[in-house]
């Protein structure tokens, strides 16, 4: 029962089977039965099921706050057990810009943590030239980027692409268009990244390639606070597809809109590192382990989200 506590937990934040089955690297139909089997035993209902959407009953809350008391005593065992073992010396220092660390180093770190939870991780935040700098000068063991580098006594590994969707408040009047094509942003309200920042420079670009003038409210590098300001502001919004679990988009009462000359803001997320050697067991490890999780998808050529 307490495996399938843990699947169930995974599932409510992921906020859907398909996200979960890829973090768990389990089929839908293998995640559903094992709900099923945990519902049967339990003797209630966990999800409320609405279409696509998996909403948690009364007793789902609590059989989730129990489930994260039994992970969080796991983890004091395993971390007991590591003491014992002595495999408590991993320690790696980590660079990524603000927006990575928001998208797809938290899965990542938990992962890791999981399997070794006396590691020490160390994260610095980062323009993009400032952590390929810092890795290159052996301050950082690893670094992850929005792009593709190529740069002497560096390795490149593409961990996944990723492109822009345009956001707005479930109420907003381009939520009736049929579609929404790129001059329909012109003049519109809208929250964007701030200056100097990797996603505004794309959006830059793609606002002058497309001839259209926003009418900025507010600029920002916070996802979380464009995500909460866009209902208040009555604004739209370019945020990358990989950040809008469903579950947020939910909870804040926001909807996504197609726009096909979007797929022109692709990027490739990369994870970067020396290959002249020098670097520790630690690092080593969640080099390996880091490629492990997104090579699947590397190698066949498919989109993933970050989690």
């Amino acid at each position: 029962m307490f495996e399938d506590l843990d699947v169930f937990a995974t599932i409510v934040e992921q906020s859907s089977l398909n996200k979960a089955s890829k973090l768990l690297n389990l089929s839908q139909p293998a995640l559903s039965r094992k709900i099923s089997k945990l519902e049967d035993e339990l003797g209630v209902s966990l999800f409320n099921r609405r279409g696509k959407r998996l909403e948690l009953t009364a007793f789902g809350q609590t059989a989730y706050n129990f489930a994260l008391e039994q992970r969080q005593q796991n983890l004091k065992f395993m971390q007991m057990i590591a003491k014992y073992k002595g495999d408590d010396q991993i320690s790696v220092t980590l660079g990524a810009s603000l927006t990575t660390l928001q998208t797809t180093l938290p899965p990542l770190v938990t992962a890791f943590m999981e399997k070794h939870p006396t590691a020490e991780l160390k994260l610095i935040t980062g323009k993009t030239h400032e952590i390929v700098s810092a890795v290159r000068d052996k301050k950082l063991d690893a670094g992850i980027v929005a792009s593709s580098i190529e740069e002497p006594g560096l390795r490149c590994t593409a961990l996944f692409d990723d492109h822009l969707e345009l956001v707005l408040p479930e109420n907003h009047p381009l939520t009736e268009q049929g579609d929404v094509s790129m001059d329909m942003l012109h003049s519109l309200p809208m929250i964007i990244f701030s200056t100097g920042t990797w996603y505004r420079k794309l959006t830059d670009e793609l606002f002058h390639r497309a001839g259209v003038v926003p009418d900025i409210r507010m600029e920002m590098d916070s996802f979380e606070a464009i995500v909460r300001l866009l209902p208040a502001c009555k604004a739209a919004a370019l945020l990358p597809k990989s950040y809008l679990r469903s579950q947020l988009m939910d909870d804040n009462g926001l909807v996504t809109i197609h726009i096909p000359a979007l797929k022109e803001t692709r990027r490739t997320t990369s994870l970067i590192y020396s290959e002249n050697g020098g670097l520790s067991a630690g690092a080593k490890r969640w080099i390996e382990e880091t490629k492990s999780i997104f090579g699947q998808y590397v190698q066949q050529g498919t989109h993933i989200p970050s989690f």
